[in-house]
Parts: structure tokens; C-alpha cells; sequence
């Protein structure tokens, strides 16, 4: 029986491994992209209780299969760990430079619980707030903020697509657009930092591929995509950044990544996971920032819970001025 087990669960891993090489955009394939990182421990597992089968030809199999498996999960996340080298420097100390603190927050729309997050918005002061899957309820709960910020972007939907963005900076050229769905709008804009400095801005939040979304992931990887070509023909200084309902290490957003040209503050310095808050062992990196060459970090780092299913991202970028 327990021979019969390890070889169920190895085929198991051999299954959900293989999954997202099949030529399918099906959520049942895709959905395998996410869990890496639980897929690679639990194949580590299983080449240790490999070693107490006694059959050796069925050992050496389990162990070859698992090792792989797991090898394989590794070079996807290695990039996400601190033996990777950083992709984007540590800010260095100039007066000249301009810092910029954006706070990302998927609040989930039933969660009603805004004083948690007013609280960390107090403590931690962003220059901008972007806020998703805010309603009418959450535009109410949140208007103690507008005393600080003055630059607002309300888009209340009772759809889990709501995004409301919260700006010390004046914002120009605002668009509010649904880029492949209807009712799943994105924004776009600028942020004024001085007379002679804007910032290019882009705040997404696609549908992810799931049973109860989008069947498929065309949806969230033609937004992505088109957000990544757009990027690519500009030199400005530009951000991206929310919850992007894919995995850092995806093919779609390493995909992202080498067309826009931007860069991702998290490699080299870890995963960050923001999802799922209420389980820690399912969790992975869902809400992004990238950016262009012309921002250093000064820090990134996940928030505590506000009772959402996500916790909020807080990144600290500084603006080189000599870029």
C-alpha cells in the first residue's frame, strides 16, 4: 500500500508539472503555473520516502521522476529567492532623487473591514493608493483619505473589478479603459512628480483563468501583452503595477517582461506573496509593480492582513533624476 501511494502521488506531480507545457490556454493546464513552489516541496518529499521502498527498480524510478519534478519547479522560482542576483539596484542617497511610495491593495469586495487598511495607509503614508475590487461601499468607507489625497480616479463596480486610485501627485491624461472585457476596466495616467517630470502609469487588474472567471487565460495574457507592447515603443518613465491574477514566474509574465523592457524590484529579493492571505501554504506573488530603467528600489515589502484574501503590496521606488 504504501508503495501504491508514493506511486499515485508521483504520477500525481509527473501530471500537474506537465500540465502547463500542453499548447492549451484552459485554466486546468495554466492553473499549474501557480503553485510551484508546493509542487517542488512536495516532490522533495517523495524522494525522501522514496528511500524506504524496497523494490530497488521502483525506488530509483520514484526518486528519478521526483528529483526532476522538482529541479524543475526550482528553475522557474530561482529567480524569486535571494541567491538570484537583484535585477534592480538599491537606491543610493542623493537629494536630487525623487522617492515614490505606491501601495497596491486588492481589498475583496464582501470584506468590510476598511479600517485596516486606512490604518496601514496612515502608517505608511504612499504617495499613491491603488485599490481593487472597490465598490460603492469601499468608495464610501475610504473617503477619510481624500484629505491627503487630492487626485482620485473612482471606478466603483459591484463586480470584483472595482479600482479606485489615490494620488498625492496631480494625475493628467487619465483613461479608464476595458482593454479586452467588458466591465474590467484598467487605468491609465500620468504622475505629475515635478513641472518637468511625469511618470507613466498603468494599473491593471485581468480576469484570472479559473472555473468561475474565464475558462481560459486569453483574456488576462492578451491584456498583459498589450500593455507590454505599448510599453516597448515609449522611453519614458513608466510603471505598471496591481493584480495581475498571474504568477511572477509565468511564462505570460516573463513574457511581459522581455517586451515592455521593464523590471521586476522582486528578483534577486524574493517572492513577496500577496495570495492567498489566509492560507500559508498556498500562497504565490499575484500583485506586481514593474517598472523602467529609470527607478531604483528602496523597498518592497508585503503588508499585514486587512481581512482580505490578498495582502497589500507596498514598493518604494526612487526616481533618478540623472537618468
Amino acid at each position: 500500500m504504501y508503495e501504491i501511494t508514493l506511486i499515485i502521488l508521483t504520477a500525481l506531480i509527473l501530471g500537474v508539472t506537465i500540465a502547463p507545457l500542453y499548447p492549451s490556454n484552459h485554466w486546468l493546464a495554466r492553473i499549474w503555473e501557480f503553485p510551484r513552489v508546493q509542487i517542488s516541496a512536495i516532490s522533495l518529499c517523495l524522494v525522501a520516502a522514496s528511500f524506504f521502498i524496497s523494490k530497488t527498480y521502483i525506488q530509483l524510478t520514484l526518486i528519478i521522476i521526483n528529483a526532476l519534478a522538482s529541479l524543475y519547479q526550482l528553475i522557474w522560482i530561482f529567480p524569486y529567492t535571494k541567491l538570484y542576483p537583484i535585477q534592480v539596484a538599491k537606491s543610493t542617497t542623493d537629494s536630487n532623487n525623487i522617492p515614490i511610495k505606491i501601495m497596491t491593495s486588492n481589498v475583496l469586495m464582501p470584506n468590510h473591514t476598511a479600517t485596516k487598511l486606512l490604518a496601514l495607509v496612515n502608517q505608511h503614508q504612499p504617495d499613491v493608493l491603488i485599490t481593487l475590487e472597490t465598490d460603492n461601499w469601499w468608495e464610501t468607507a475610504l473617503r477619510p483619505v481624500h484629505i491627503d489625497y487630492p487626485y482620485r480616479v473612482n471606478q466603483a463596480l459591484d463586480n470584483l473589478y472595482g479600482m479606485h486610485l489615490y494620488s498625492k501627485y496631480p494625475l493628467a491624461e487619465i483613461e479608464v479603459l476595458n482593454l479586452i472585457e467588458e466591465d474590467i476596466p484598467s487605468i491609465h495616467c500620468y504622475l505629475q512628480l515635478t513641472d518637468k517630470i511625469k511618470i507613466k502609469c498603468h494599473f491593471l487588474h485581468p480576469a484570472p483563468p479559473s472555473p468561475t472567471e474565464n475558462a481560459t487565460s486569453t483574456p488576462r495574457d492578451k491584456e498583459l501583452l498589450l500593455i507590454a507592447k505599448k510599453v516597448a515603443t515609449k522611453t519614458e518613465p513608466t510603471i505598471v503595477t496591481g493584480d495581475l491574477n498571474d504568477v511572477a514566474w509565468s511564462p505570460t509574465t516573463r513574457a511581459f517582461r522581455q517586451i515592455s523592457g521593464l523590471k521586476d524590484p522582486r528578483i534577486g529579493r524574493g517572492m513577496f506573496n500577496t495570495f492567498h492571505a489566509d492560507y500559508f501554504f498556498l500562497r504565490w506573488p499575484l500583485d506586481h509593480i514593474f517598472h523602467s530603467e529609470h527607478f531604483e528600489l528602496n523597498k518592497i515589502q508585503r503588508l499585514p492582513s486587512i481581512n482580505s484574501d490578498h495582502f497589500p503590496l507596498l514598493s518604494e521606488l526612487v526616481y533618478i533624476t540623472n537618468k
